[in-house]
């Protein structure tokens, strides 16, 4: 498999930060210790592009990633283990619902979910912020590897169950930063929403 080509095209602590591109993106969103860094850099076949860090709340900024030059894939804020300040936390979830909302350029969001564990009520709180805006999205499950068969199946039977009444969820797919499980039916998706530039 050859790794995808990227580079950070910028670090940004606020909206009015945000690039203005031409580009379609791609928002990866999900809490600290999901495994996201993990699970973007696997996509791309590059470990280190995006920092992983053992520590939760390691991302703390939004992270633009230019991706073979014509898409880019935005690394947003974890939320929920990081020790940091609630007033950091705040600005955090105010960013991220702003990018959600209002990102013109944003064609597809994927939701992390670890799926060693029930969808939290934060977890949920995005999907129905993407629900609202009409923003296609797909849930992500991490760490798939740590789950029996059985316990996999009972997890995406009950994700499927929460999301029955959602218009705008693509899909739920587990993967496996570890093994590379799912990567390529997430970058699938990842392509088809993705095809066609920016207006």
């Amino acid at each position: 498999m050859t790794p995808l080509r990227a580079r950070l095209l910028l670090s940004a602590a606020s909206a009015e930060q945000f690039p203005q591109t031409p580009y379609p993106e791609i928002g990866f969103v999900g809490r600290s210790n999901v495994g996201k860094s993990s699970l973007l850099n696997r996509l791309l076949l590059q470990p280190r592009l995006a920092r992983v860090s053992s520590t939760p709340g390691c991302t703390r900024t939004v992270n633009f990633y230019l991706v073979e030059e014509r898409w880019v894939w935005v690394d947003l804020p974890g939320l929920g283990y990081a020790a940091v300040s609630r007033q950091e936390r705040q600005q955090w979830a105010r960013l991220i619902r702003h990018y959600i909302e209002e990102r013109q350029q944003l064609r597809l969001l994927c939701v992390l979910v670890d799926s060693r564990h029930d969808p939290s009520p934060w977890d949920m709180a995005v999907m129905e912020i993407a629900e609202q805006r009409q923003r296609p999205f797909v849930v992500v499950l991490t760490k798939c590897d740590k789950l029996s068969a059985q316990q996999l199946q009972a997890r995406l039977a009950q994700l499927q169950h929460l999301l029955a009444q959602c218009t705008f969820v693509v899909e739920v797919l587990p993967t496996s930063a570890r093994t590379g499980m799912g990567r390529e039916q997430l970058l699938a998706v990842l392509r088809r929403y993705c095809m066609a530039p920016v207006a």
